[in-house]
């Protein structure tokens, strides 16, 4: 019987006020993970705010391959200095072997930047809007976590789920349905390399500041799996966000939210750790 999940923030670091809100979730045991992406100037100066985290919630990579400027030059995918679309960014990384390799070397570059802040291996990667799943870096993001970690010891977040699941839960189905879509056969990719991840998943929104989250949260959490997770995106609104994401005017509601969270009878919010076996 599933007994907890995993809740995790995405996007810390993006900018000032969405890294402040991840941090303030955390201090108040709101969270059990976030996901840090290391590309962007902001993450030198938090990283040591968030490693005051480490081993009561999951710190990972949040690969970044979309939003703002790589950590090193990559003259095929990001000629200008500036990461693509997710559009571009999927047709370049199955058509072009040299992209493929750029963003495999890119892979390196921020598990680099986010071992030399915090002293030590992330406890996770996903992806920012699932670029670890895409095909021509899935293979990529297998191999470098393979290649640099023990086995077992990094998990990787795995977006899919039962579509019975998703439809029961009833947010953003069609969004949801597709982003499983995406997942299909990576856990069993992940296995054959020795990495673990999640077994359920949610959060998918369609990020309509008319809606409740809160209702939306607990419908997250409705069949879950055996060891679910449920991706969250709060933070403060700043004018740096207005410039680069999509996703602002959600933020603050999720934040409020996720402040007053209450998780039903029976379920708890856990590191992965404690769900495994489960």
């Amino acid at each position: 019987m599933t007994t907890g999940f995993v809740l995790c923030a995405d996007d810390f670091a993006m900018t000032d006020g969405v890294s402040r809100s991840i941090l303030a979730l955390l201090e108040d045991g709101r969270l059990s993970a976030t996901g840090a992406m290391t590309n962007r100037p902001h993450w030198p100066r938090f990283a040591g705010d968030l490693a005051a985290h480490a081993g009561h919630a999951d710190l990972g990579l949040h690969l970044n391959l979309t939003c703002a400027a790589p950590l090193s030059t990559m003259p095929r995918l990001a000629p200008g200095g500036e990461l693509p679309k997710l559009g571009e960014l999927a047709r370049a990384a199955v058509a072009s072997a040299e992209v493929r390799l750029e963003i495999a070397l890119e892979i390196d570059r921020q598990l680099d930047a986010f071992e030399q802040a915090l002293g030590r291996t992330p406890d996770f990667v996903d992806g920012h809007q699932h670029v670890h799943v895409l095909p021509g870096i899935r293979g990529a993001v297998l191999s470098s976590i393979a290649r640099r970690y023990p086995a077992g010891s990094v998990y990787l977040r795995d977006p899919s789920d039962r579509a019975a699941a998703i439809r029961a839960r009833g947010v953003a189905v069609g969004k949801a349905l597709v982003i499983s879509g995406l997942g299909w056969g990576m856990r069993r990719a992940a296995a054959r390399c020795g990495i673990p991840v999640n077994r359920g998943f949610s959060g998918a929104s369609p990020f309509d500041p008319a809606r409740d989250f809160a209702d939306d949260l607990a419908r997250f959490l409705i069949r879950p799996g055996p060891a679910h997770l449920v991706m969250c995106h709060p933070g403060f609104i700043d004018d740096e966000l207005a410039m680069l994401d999509p996703v602002i005017a959600t933020r603050p509601l999720e934040h409020a939210a996720l402040a007053a969270f209450t998780p039903p009878p029976g379920l708890a919010v856990r590191r992965f750790a404690a769900l495994q076996g489960s």
